[in-house]
């Protein structure tokens, strides 16, 4: 049989519309979710402005644990860590419930890697501490204790600080952790908070005079 008595291929399929990813709408919070608490509790505001004082009250997660509100924006939230490793350790996550990385949009991943550099900038300037970690677990076998996608940024202290000796285990779910102290937790998140204003304002002039 010559190369022409071939029967002609199918023809191609075509590729999915855009339209047919919706990556804006997230899917049902999940009711058992500490963090989709948080989330459904603190609604979005601009973090280049202050945030509206009665919208910040640590208490209104109650009966949940006190959040210490850091930001919100229409996808993401963060707050402190309620056991922290050390002064200024906070949780960064999606808004929606995402129970792993791989389970992220890419709209919340590009959002996700934007405020990790405006967070760490923010946090490294409002404690005075200069390095810090990065740390992102995914499943019960990494460490991962809330099945909702989180990054912490956690400061790290001169090697002195006694709460460095037990860092490592306590960071990947061993060990001994001290509970935030509530005043402490509420002053430290309004500075961070502050910080944040203006790393995304000097982000935002920056980028306006680029654009002259």
């Amino acid at each position: 049989m010559s190369s022409n008595d071939n029967p002609p291929s199918p023809p191609a399929q075509p590729l999915p519309s855009p339209s047919t990813f919706d990556t804006t709408t997230p899917p049902s919070q999940e009711t058992d979710c500490p963090f989709c608490h948080i989330s459904l509790t603190y609604p979005p505001y601009p973090p280049s402005s202050p945030a509206p004082p009665d919208s910040l009250s640590p208490t209104l997660t109650h009966p949940h644990p006190s959040t210490h509100l850091i930001l919100s924006t229409p996808l993401l939230i963060a707050f402190l860590d309620i056991m922290p490793l050390s002064v200024g350790h906070l949780l960064l996550c999606p808004r929606a419930h995402r129970p792993k990385l791989t389970d992220v949009t890419p709209a919340e991943s590009a959002e996700l890697g934007k405020y990790l550099r405006i967070l760490s900038t923010a946090v490294s300037r409002a404690t005075g501490i200069k390095d810090w970690n990065v740390v992102q677990n995914n499943g019960a076998a990494a460490a991962q204790v809330v099945p909702h996608c989180h990054f912490h940024i956690i400061p790290r202290p001169e090697l002195r600080d006694k709460r460095n000796e037990r860092f490592t285990s306590t960071m990947f779910g061993r060990g001994q952790r001290d509970e935030l102290d509530e005043e402490e937790g509420e002053k430290l998140a309004g500075e961070i908070r502050e910080m944040v204003r203006v790393v995304v304002r000097d982000d935002e002039e920056r980028e306006g005079r680029g654009k002259l």
